[in-house]
């Protein structure tokens, strides 16, 4: 599918949402938040039982077709959800263990408990080799009263081997949901905690999370209010712009190349200008990185956009921003390029 969430054959998606919201259009919304039990049915995430199996192939010999292990490898395997039939999700080593998807949300309840955050999202991506669970926590970072972000975080996992399970805090600025992403020099934006059994290991790992969560947020809100203070003219604007974005140069540069770099220094020119989110704040280092923000989110061209129109697309941006690494060290860069310091 375009947007890789997961859906199924009675037209339920892999991903359900508290609210509507610029990132994800498909799925279940609900009027309510919605506790772990609740996510794991309505985004199918529950039951999966993630398991690994050792790997064989067929190959020919001279008394036939013969089955062969692979010696090292093995198959993460799942229950689909719909089917029940066994499905293969990636190769992974010999000291793989999975991580069930209730496992998220064990540790979710934990962290909800200890802060009064609420669930938000869930959803699988990618036929369910990768699953988020995101929840809201009851803080709202305001700098001088113009402008304002909600914090999340989200639990991430992969059952194919991509990626190890983590905690990635994610501010959102609240007028347009853009996703914010700064590498900081004085606190973790992106972190794993140790998996412990009952009660007490998970709220103490909880704590720890929220711990680390705090430290983030008071960097990010201490560095975005400066930004916010400190002017930004369209020259410097668009000298930083280039050193972000350097013109191709080179013998294999095609006209076409030039043109598609020439619209997007023009498109993020108009948003540092006139984008309407960015009211009150015009001519700031904060626009000149929500510029960034907004054209990568909400703007950047995805393949088969024109083709397939702007449903298409959101939903391709929106994969893009939770999954994409290459996006996320972009908006790190841009954040380093308008901050004072980091």
């Amino acid at each position: 599918m375009a947007h890789n969430i997961e859906r199924f054959t009675d037209g339920r998606a892999g991903f359900i949402s508290a609210r509507k919201d610029a990132w994800h259009r498909l799925g279940t919304v609900t009027t309510d938040t919605f506790t772990a039990a609740e996510a794991m049915d309505k985004a199918r995430l529950g039951g999966w039982n993630v398991r690994t199996a050792p790997l064989s192939t067929t190959t020919d010999s001279p008394d036939g077709p013969v089955t062969v292990p692979v010696l090292g490898s093995y198959a993460t395997v799942r229950t689909h959800p719909e089917t029940g039939v066994p499905e293969p999700l990636g190769v992974v080593g010999p000291g793989y263990m999975p991580v069930q998807n209730e496992t998220h949300c064990d540790l979710l309840d934990a962290l909800v408990g200890e802060s009064g955050a609420h669930f938000e999202t869930a959803g699988s991506l990618h036929g369910g080799r990768q699953v988020f669970v995101t929840l809201k926590l009851p803080r709202t970072m305001k700098f001088q009263g113009r402008d304002h972000l909600d914090l999340y975080v989200a639990a991430l996992n992969s059952h194919d081997g991509s990626s190890a399970f983590r905690l990635i805090v994610t501010p959102v600025r609240i007028v347009c949901a853009n996703t914010q992403a700064a590498a900081l020099s004085t606190a973790r934006a992106s972190f794993s905690i140790r998996h412990t059994s009952g009660a007490q290991g998970r709220i103490l790992a909880a704590r720890e999370a929220l711990d680390l969560t705090w430290q983030y947020a008071d960097a990010f809100e201490e560095e975005a209010s400066a930004m916010i203070e400190a002017e930004l003219d369209r020259e410097e604007f668009d000298n930083i712009i280039g050193r972000l974005y350097p013109e191709p140069k080179g013998p294999k540069v095609t006209e076409q190349m030039k043109r598609t770099h020439s619209r997007k220094l023009s498109a993020l020119g108009d948003l540092f200008a006139n984008s309407p989110t960015l009211q009150g704040l015009h001519g700031t280092r904060w626009a000149g990185y929500q510029a960034v923000t907004e054209y990568l989110d909400h703007v950047a061209p995805v393949k088969g956009g024109k083709k397939y129109g702007e449903t298409y697309a959101a939903n391709a941006r929106a994969l893009r921003t939770v999954t994409s690494s290459t996006l996320v060290t972009q908006k790190h860069d841009a954040f380093s390029a308008f901050a004072l310091t980091v």
